[in-house]
C-alpha cells in the first residue's frame, strides 16, 4: 500500500516545488517507486502530459524527477490567471470553464471528489506520493472549502511538513506564527518542520531551530542550504524569471502581465554564449538585441495591448528596421500578425485588434485549446525538434508559406520574405540541442550546452544536497499509509 506526505509552506515562492523535485529524486534512488501530487495550482506555465491534458510545470519536471510521464492526475485542478481576478479552470486536464476569484471560493468545494480520485488513483500505482500545497495554510481567510492545503490533507488523512523560507527574513515567526492561527484540527496535521534556503554556517541558526521545535513541538527535519543550480531547472512561477548574463550574443524577452510557458527561455540561459534578458515594464527593449523573443501568452490581446502600453511596439520596429531578429511563440507568434480576432472570447474578452504586422497571417481564437505533445523536422536544416502545442486559435495567411517547422507532413510556422522574423506554435523547441545549435549559429553564436542532461544531472545534485541536509529517513517514517 502506498504511503504519502505533504509538503506546505509558510508561503508561496518558499521552494516546495524544488524540495518536491529533490525528495522525488533521491527517494527513487533508493528504489522507491514514487509520484508527485499538486491538489491545486496556479500557474500560467503548463505541461502537456501524456494523456493529452496539461498540469503546473512543476508536477511535470517532478514527475520526470522520479522517473514517471506526466500524468494529468498529477495536478487534478490547474487555475490559469487570465487577470488580476480572474482565471481560466483546468480539471483533469481539461478546460472547464473561467471563474472570478470571489466565486471561486464557493464552487472550489464541489472539486475536491475528483482531486481525491485522482491521489488515489496515483497511490495505486506508487510507493510513496509525495505531495506539494499552494501558497500557505496559514491564510486562514481562504480555509473554508480549501482543497489545496489542510482542506486536502484531513480529507486524505496526509500528514503535512511544513517549509520555511529563510532567505526572506522571519522564518521563526513564519512558521511559529503558522502554526498560532491555525485551527487546532488542522495544526495537528503538521507532523514536522524544515527551513529552506539557509545561505552560510547553518549551524549559526541552531537555536533558531531549537526555538522553533521548543514552541511549536514540531522535530525538524532540518536546515537547507541554497542549492546554487537552482536556475538550471525549469522554473514554474513568473516570480523565478530573472535575466541571465551570458556572453556577448543578446536574447531580449519583453516580460508580459501574463507571460505563458517560459520554460522556453530555460536552454537559451543555459548557453554560455547567450545572455537572456527580460525587460519588465517600465524600461524599453535594449537597442543591442540581437534576437527579441516575445513569448507564450495567456491572453494574447491583453498582453498586446500592454506591450503597445509600454511604447514596445516602437521598439520592436526599430529593431526590425536595423535588421534584427524576432521570433514569436503561440501567443508571441499570434501578436506578430496583422489582425487577432476572438469572437467568442475564449482567450479572454471577445473582440477583434491589429496585430504589430510584421508577419502576413491572421489569427481567430475559436474551436478547442490544442493540447499536443510533438515530434518535428526544422526547415531547411532537417534538425530533429521535440516540442508540445498547447494554444487557442488557428493562424493563416500568406508567410505561413514559409512555414519553417514540419510536423508530421503539416507545416508549421510562418517567416517574414527575409526570414529574419519568425513565428511558431511550437513551445520546448529550444531543448533540442541540435536545433538550438543551428538557430543560434544564425545569431553568429555557438552552442555547448547538453540541455536535458544538464536538468537530469542538476535533479541528481538536487537529490544529493537533501540527502545530505535532510533527514529523509525520518521524512519517510513520517508518511501515512493512503485511504483508498
Amino acid at each position: 500500500m502506498a504511503r504519502a506526505i505533504m509538503i506546505q509552506g509558510t508561503g508561496s515562492n518558499v521552494g516546495k516545488s524544488m524540495l518536491v523535485a529533490g525528495l522525488a529524486r533521491a527517494c527513487v534512488r533508493r528504489g522507491l517507486s514514487v509520484a508527485p501530487f499538486k491538489p491545486q495550482n496556479m500557474s500560467n506555465n503548463a505541461a502537456v502530459t501524456v494523456d493529452g491534458g496539461e498540469i503546473g510545470r512543476a508536477q511535470a519536471l517532478q514527475a520526470r524527477a522520479a522517473g514517471r510521464a506526466p500524468h494529468t492526475d498529477m495536478n487534478p485542478v490547474l487555475l490559469k490567471p487570465e487577470s488580476e481576478t480572474g482565471a481560466q479552470v483546468i480539471v483533469q486536464g481539461q478546460r472547464l470553464g473561467h471563474t472570478q476569484a470571489r466565486a471561486w471560493q464557493k464552487d472550489r468545494t464541489a472539486l475536491m471528489p475528483r482531486v481525491l480520485d485522482s491521489f488515489r488513483r496515483l497511490a495505486s500505482s506508487a510507493d510513496l506520493v509525495l505531495i506539494e500545497g499552494a501558497g500557505s495554510p496559514a491564510e486562514i481567510n481562504l480555509r473554508a472549502g480549501d482543497i489545496a492545503n489542510m482542506g486536502f490533507a484531513r480529507a486524505a488523512g496526509v500528514p503535512v511538513v511544513l517549509v520555511g523560507d529563510i532567505d526572506r527574513g522571519g522564518v521563526i515567526a513564519q512558521i511559529v506564527g503558522t502554526q498560532t492561527v491555525l485551527e487546532p484540527e488542522d495544526a495537528r496535521q503538521i507532523v514536522a518542520f524544515a527551513v529552506n534556503r539557509f545561505r552560510g554556517d547553518v549551524t549559526l541558526f541552531d537555536k533558531g531551530r531549537d526555538a522553533i521545535a521548543d514552541r511549536t513541538g514540531w522535530p525538524c527535519l532540518g536546515v537547507v542550504p541554497w542549492f546554487a543550480d537552482a536556475w538550471r531547472l525549469p522554473a514554474e512561477d513568473i516570480l523565478d524569471i530573472a535575466s541571465h548574463r551570458g556572453g556577448a550574443c543578446k536574447i531580449v524577452v519583453p516580460q508580459f502581465p501574463r507571460m505563458a510557458n517560459f520554460d522556453d527561455l530555460d536552454p537559451l540561459s543555459a548557453e554560455p554564449e547567450v545572455t537572456v534578458e527580460i525587460v519588465p515594464p517600465g524600461r524599453p527593449l535594449p537597442g543591442d538585441a540581437d534576437l527579441i523573443l516575445l513569448p507564450g501568452s495567456k491572453t494574447t490581446m491583453g498582453d498586446l495591448a500592454a506591450f503597445r502600453a509600454q511604447g514596445w511596439d516602437i521598439d520592436l520596429a526599430t529593431h526590425i528596421r536595423r535588421g534584427g531578429h524576432v521570433l514569436g511563440l503561440c501567443g508571441g507568434y499570434q501578436m506578430l500578425g496583422k489582425r487577432i480576432s476572438d469572437p467568442e472570447g475564449v482567450d479572454g474578452l471577445a473582440g477583434e485588434v491589429a496585430g504589430l504586422g510584421h508577419l502576413d497571417i491572421e489569427t481567430t481564437m475559436a474551436g478547442r485549446k490544442r493540447l499536443a505533445l510533438q515530434s518535428a523536422t526544422a526547415q531547411p536544416g532537417g534538425e530533429a525538434v521535440s516540442g508540445y502545442e498547447i494554444h487557442m486559435g488557428e493562424t493563416s495567411g500568406p508567410d505561413c508559406a514559409r512555414a519553417w517547422l514540419d510536423i508530421d507532413g503539416r507545416p508549421e510556422g510562418a517567416a517574414s520574405p527575409d526570414g529574419r522574423v519568425m513565428g511558431c506554435y511550437l513551445h520546448g523547441l529550444f531543448a533540442s540541442d541540435g536545433f538550438r545549435k543551428s538557430f543560434l549559429a544564425r545569431l553568429g553564436a555557438g552552442s555547448s550546452s547538453h540541455y536535458e542532461a544538464g536538468v537530469e544531472e542538476t535533479l541528481d545534485a538536487l537529490a544529493a544536497h537533501l540527502e545530505r541536509h535532510l533527514d529523509i529517513d525520518r521524512l519517510l517514517s513520517l508518511a501515512a499509509e493512503v485511504r483508498v
